[in-house]
This record gives C-alpha cells, sequence and structure tokens, in this order.
C-alpha cells in the first residue's frame, strides 16, 4: 500500500506539512519513493501564475537537449527554481532538478487556453519520448500554476534534500504521496500524483481493471492518454476524461468508476442519465480497493472510495485549512486543533469535496445524487 497525503487552504504552505504528515503514517508507506504536486503556487512563483511552468529532472545531457528543443519551438524561459540539493545518506542525486516557467512562443500569445493546453501536453509527451530511453529528461507536468516533484527515497529524507525544511516552493493546494514499492523497480513516471491539463489525483490500492480502463482511454484520440506505467494513473485520466471531454459534474466522476446497481440508481431524479453513462462508460469502471484524492482546474479537491472500502481515507480540518489523508495520525500532525468530532470516513457511496480556496467541506452521498 501507499500512503497519501493532501492539504488544501486559503494561504501558502510548505510541502514539508504533507511530509511530517506522511511520517506519521510511516507503517503504510516504506520509504522507497515519494511523488509531490503543488498547484496556486506563492513565493517566487506567485506573480508568475500565466506562465506554464516545467518540472522535471534532466541529465547533464539532457538539459542540453531540452534547453535546444524549447528555443528551437519558440518558448522563451522567464523563471528558473532549482532545489539546494542537500547530500543525504540513502539518496542518490542526478544531474539536473527543475521548475522552469516559460513565456509561450510569440504565435500562441493570443491564441485560446485550449490552443495553449494542446501545445503544452504535446510538447511534454514529445520530451518524455526524448528522453525516456536513457532517462535523459523526466517532465512529470508542463502547465500554469503547477509543480511536480518526484524522486525515490524516503518521504523525509527527500524532503531534506530538496532543501525544503529550508526553502523551497509553497502553494495553497499540496498533493503527497509516501510510497511503498509493489513493483520489481521503481520508475519515476510510475510515481503519484498523476496529473494532466489541470486535473491530478493520487490512489491508495490496486486497480485490477487496468487493462480495460488502459484500453478504452487510448482509443479516445487524445495524445495525452499514454504511458501507463502505473495503473492509478488512469484514474487522473477518467477524471480528465470526464469532467473535461465529456463535461460531466464532477459528481459523475464517482458515478462512472462505481456505478450503483439497477436497483440504487433507480432512487436518484438522473436515473435515465445514469443508466446511459454505465452503458457506454462501463469500461471506466474500477476494480478496487481504491482510494482517490484528486483536484480540479478550479482548486476543488475531493476523496473517494470504490465500493469495496478495504483501503483507510479521511478528511477533516476547519474552514480554510482542510487535509484529504489516508490515516487519522496524519491528519493529527497537519491540523491538530480542529473538531475532531466533524472528521469524514467516507464510504462506499460518499464522495468528499472540498470547495476551492478551502472554504467548505461536503460530503455528496452517491445513491441519493
Amino acid at each position: 500500500m501507499c500512503r497519501l497525503a493532501a492539504i488544501t487552504s486559503n494561504k501558502y504552505f510548505s510541502p514539508m506539512e504533507n511530509i511530517l504528515a506522511l511520517e506519521t503514517m510511516k507503517e503504510g508507506h516504506d520509504g522507497s519513493g515519494l511523488g509531490l504536486t503543488l498547484k496556486n503556487l506563492g513565493g517566487e512563483f506567485e506573480d508568475l501564475k500565466a506562465y506554464p511552468i516545467m518540472s522535471g529532472i534532466c541529465s547533464k545531457k539532457g538539459i542540453s537537449i531540452l534547453d535546444e528543443f524549447m528555443d528551437k519551438h519558440g518558448f522563451k524561459l522567464q523563471h528558473v527554481w532549482t532545489p539546494k540539493i542537500k547530500k543525504v545518506k540513502g539518496v542518490t542525486s542526478r544531474d539536473y532538478y527543475f521548475a522552469r516557467a516559460y513565456n509561450y512562443p510569440e504565435h500562441y500569445k493570443n491564441k485560446s487556453m485550449q490552443e495553449k493546453e494542446e501545445l503544452l501536453i504535446n510538447t511534454r509527451l514529445k520530451l518524455r519520448k526524448i528522453g525516456e530511453s536513457d532517462e535523459s529528461i523526466f517532465v512529470f507536468s508542463f502547465y500554469p500554476d503547477v509543480i511536480t516533484l518526484k524522486e525515490v527515497g524516503d518521504p523525509l529524507e527527500l524532503g531534506e534534500f530538496f532543501g525544503l525544511d529550508k526553502n523551497g516552493p509553497k502553494a495553497k493546494i499540496i498533493f503527497a504521496q509516501g510510497r511503498q514499492n509493489t513493483n520489481y523497480q521503481i520508475y519515476l513516471y510510475a510515481c503519484h500524483p498523476f496529473f494532466i491539463q489541470g486535473y491530478c489525483s493520487m490512489t491508495n490500492g490496486e486497480n485490477t481493471a487496468f487493462v480495460p480502463i488502459r484500453e478504452f482511454l487510448m482509443s479516445r484520440g487524445f495524445p495525452g492518454y499514454t504511458g501507463y506505467n502505473s495503473d492509478s494513473e488512469t484514474f487522473t485520466h477518467i477524471l480528465h476524461y470526464t469532467v473535461r471531454h465529456l463535461g460531466f459534474p464532477l459528481t459523475y466522476y464517482k458515478d462512472v468508476i462505481t456505478p450503483l446497481k439497477p436497483s440504487e440508481a433507480d432512487m436518484r431524479k438522473d436515473r435515465e442519465a445514469l443508466k446511459l453513462i454505465k452503458q457506454s462508460l462501463r469500461p471506466l469502471c474500477i476494480d478496487g480497493p481504491n482510494m482517490v484524492i484528486g483536484f480540479t482546474p478550479d482548486g476543488t479537491c475531493f476523496m473517494v472510495q470504490d465500493s469495496k472500502k478495504l483501503r483507510p481515507g479521511v478528511v477533516g480540518g476547519v474552514k480554510g485549512k482542510y487535509a484529504l489523508m489516508s490515516e487519522e495520525c496524519g491528519l493529527d500532525s497537519d491540523i491538530p486543533k480542529r473538531d475532531k468530532t466533524k472528521d469524514i470516513f467516507p464510504m462506499k457511496y460518499d464522495m468528499v469535496i472540498i470547495s476551492p480556496q478551502a472554504e467548505e467541506v461536503m460530503v455528496w452521498n452517491q445513491l441519493h445524487g
């Protein structure tokens, strides 16, 4: 299993809050990897929200290739953040970690955001393809107001390694995963969280329906539905497909991945829509056990369980700051001064939704709609 620590706040905070929460849940992860996704950035990136930020890792060879590629395609470098690496026993440093803000190519300046997003995802995929064979280039995300960091090692040690305990990027939404190595070899593209065009998710569990889900998504003709070094990446892409491509409300994500039985769906006012969704999107039904935490482009955060409800999850906090954690001890670590009687342990029909800026938390029940 893995352990997940997500925090959403109306104030900027450090990723170390998530990492310290993961440390309290260490019995559920073996310290073999850390993934971080930061959204709604503060600090040195606060005034750069209009610029797409490329997050990744390069070798010395790879950074030269990346620079040449970006220059050739008209991207102008605006700002660079590189962590102040500290030698930490047990962590092997790579050549170059970065978060780089670029200005769009001149001929894209007045294009729509949708056209810009297509440019960004195609650029990320091309660079991934160039660097994947020799691992000279890893690009985890390329999108405005988002930074992604991933590395092999213990989360607490990696926080120190990246200097996050001293000085690093801050954000109002941060997702962190403490990995348990269930594969034979750790591969950075298999590390959660996963991000695509403003949508992000991370999962604790096993997606045993991975193959039919992957095949359905890859048949949609969208270039971003690729990779799949982790079965959990499909959860992010289902979210993206459901909300962005189909234009469904966020709550229908729950109906897509865990459809109701006919007798249960008949209780809903939108029963006819549910019937059509279940018929047409049956290949996207998950077979857990899974607990999924995600966010959407507007900063809404959520937690859902699959129908088996065999993975832990809890949501709690105060107005202006909520946390979505694998375990209650992680919540205690981050927001100890809260009304614990209001903590939410979502069951198989529940979707916990936290509004942007952590204003309020709502439990949406699938049976009632």
